[in-house]
Parts: C-alpha cells; sequence; structure tokens
C-alpha cells in the first residue's frame, strides 16, 4: 500500500517540463505589461533613452496624476464604465433568456433555431451594412451605438445553453409540481444553479465591451463619447502633447517628468487595472464553466 502511494505522488520528467514551459510562456506574456508599468512610473529621460524595461528608473508618480487628471481621460473611462456595465447586463439579458428554451428538447423548431445561430456565428454581414443599419437607426454619435454593437454574441449562447442542457430536469418538475411558473422557475432555480458559466461569460462580456475601440471608430465622432480604448488608439497613434491652450505647460516640475511615452504606458496601465481587480473574483467560477458548458454539443 505505501509503495502505491508512493508511485503515485511521484513526479514524473513530462511534469517538470510543462511547468517550466508555463512558467516560461507566463513570464514571455508578463513582459510586455511589465515594461508599460516600468515605463509609466519611470522618469523621461530613463525612458527616452531607452534604458526602462522591466523595473522604473527614476522612480515618480507624474504620469499617473496627469492621466487621472486629463479631462479626456475622465470622460472616456465614464463613458467606458457605463458602457461595459449596461452591456453587460443587457447582454446576459438577452442571453440568457435565448438560451434557455434553447435548452429543452420540446422546443418547436429548435432546430431552425440553432442552425440560425451558428451560421450568425461564423458569418457577418460585414463593417459597411451595420454602419448603414446604425445610421439608419440614428444610432451613431451615441452611447447606444457602442452598448448595442456588442450586445449578442452566438459563442456565448451556445456555452450558456450547454450548461443548462446539464442540469437536472426533475428539480425543474418538482418546481412546477409545487406550482412555480417558468419564469419563477428560470430565475429561482435555473440561474442561482448556474453561477459558473454565468460568471464566465459575464467576464467574457465584460472584457469584451472594455476592449473594444472598433465600434467608437466606426459609429463615434463626438469627443465626448469616446471610449477609453479609442482614446487610448489616439494616443498611440498621435504625439501627445503636454501644454495647455495657451501653449504653456500647467506645471513644470510634472512636465519634466512626463513625456508622450510616459503618458501612453500610463494611459494602458491604469485603464487595465480595473479588469484585474474583476478577474479574481471570478476566476473560481471561470474554469468549471467552460469545462461544463462545453461538454454537450
Amino acid at each position: 500500500m505505501a509503495k502505491t502511494t508512493k508511485k503515485k505522488n511521484k513526479i514524473s520528467v513530462f511534469d517538470v517540463v510543462n511547468l517550466i514551459a508555463m512558467i516560461l510562456v507566463g513570464l514571455i506574456m508578463l513582459m510586455p505589461i511589465l515594461n508599460l508599468a516600468a515605463k509609466a512610473f519611470s522618469s523621461e529621460g530613463n525612458v527616452i533613452a531607452g534604458k526602462v524595461l522591466f523595473w522604473p528608473l527614476g522612480l515618480q508618480t507624474g504620469t499617473i496624476k496627469y492621466v487621472l487628471t486629463t479631462p479626456e481621460f475622465g470622460t472616456s473611462f465614464l463613458v467606458t464604465v457605463t458602457v461595459t456595465i449596461t452591456g453587460t447586463i443587457g447582454a446576459m439579458l438577452l442571453t440568457v433568456m435565448a438560451a434557455y428554451p434553447l435548452s429543452k428538447p420540446h422546443l418547436i423548431g429548435r432546430k431552425f433555431f440553432l442552425y440560425i445561430f451558428v451560421f450568425i456565428m461564423l458569418f457577418s454581414a460585414g463593417m459597411v451594412p451595420n454602419y448603414i443599419l446604425f445610421r439608419t437607426l440614428h444610432l451613431t454619435n451615441t452611447i447606444f451605438a457602442l452598448i448595442f454593437s456588442g450586445m449578442f454574441s452566438s459563442f456565448n449562447l451556445f456555452l450558456i445553453k450547454n450548461y443548462f442542457e446539464t442540469l437536472p430536469e426533475v428539480i425543474e418538475e418538482a418546481a412546477r409540481i409545487d406550482g412555480a411558473s417558468n419564469m419563477r422557475i428560470f430565475f429561482s432555480v435555473v440561474l442561482p444553479m448556474s453561477t459558473p458559466v454565468l460568471a464566465t461569460v459575464t467576464l467574457y462580456y465584460a472584457v469584451a465591451y472594455w476592449s473594444n475601440y472598433f465600434a467608437g471608430v466606426m459609429y463615434i465622432t463626438d469627443a465626448n463619447l469616446k471610449p477609453l480604448q479609442q482614446y487610448m488608439f489616439d494616443l498611440v497613434t498621435q504625439a501627445t502633447s503636454l501644454q495647455d491652450s495657451s501653449g504653456n505647460f500647467g506645471d513644470v516640475n510634472q512636465a519634466m517628468n512626463v513625456s508622450g511615452e510616459n503618458i501612453r504606458a500610463a494611459t494602458i496601465v491604469v485603464s487595465t487595472i480595473p479588469i484585474l481587480c474583476v478577474y479574481p473574483f471570478l476566476q473560481k467560477y471561470f474554469v468549471k464553466g467552460i469545462t461544463i458548458g462545453s461538454v454537450k454539443g
């Protein structure tokens, strides 16, 4: 018995190689983030000289303060937060309300609707028809264009549908015998049992909304409605000026430590923090939601 236990606990060469490979991949993926964070907190001279790699040189916080106090950043940040929260809630309601009936084999026309959603997942109308549709509906230059552009995903629909199919049918039948309506069963029985997949898909939608800059480029020209990613894109593609409207620096000490490269790095770091703060709370549901929701096809 002792020999058997010892054999089971033995670490193979494959496990060691696999662990080393995963650590190396993780470090490689972490390098760009560390480089951006180091530039955001480094002095202008060290950044321009190319001395900053993964650790700040000439530590300063003027760049972060400048980014956080810039009116354009604050406006774009507020727009993105509003779009992410509103869009994620609306997308989740729409997706789960469509996925639940499609998880029932007795639904009339179930295969027909499933084929439609598969077709939508594989093919899209394209940029020009989408822009014409939004312009015809008078949604361009409105916050609704940013919300509606990402409110549904067929992939997320199938992920939730497959999870619903794994739930025991007897629980719903017991609730129905007790007099619960279909809506009561859905909200009081099905959704509480589906926390893993709901948390996973919520994270999917939230990250997609937070990272989406293409919708802003397509439908938004008003500076007050630009999402954060579009603002960041403008910083990356254009030279950033630290001067005010009169051509003077507002703060000499700040201007000596802040450059366009610092600002771009600081903006990216600050915009990434909210998602990094949310992810740890949903991580425990993440793997379970994917594995269980992908068992059935």
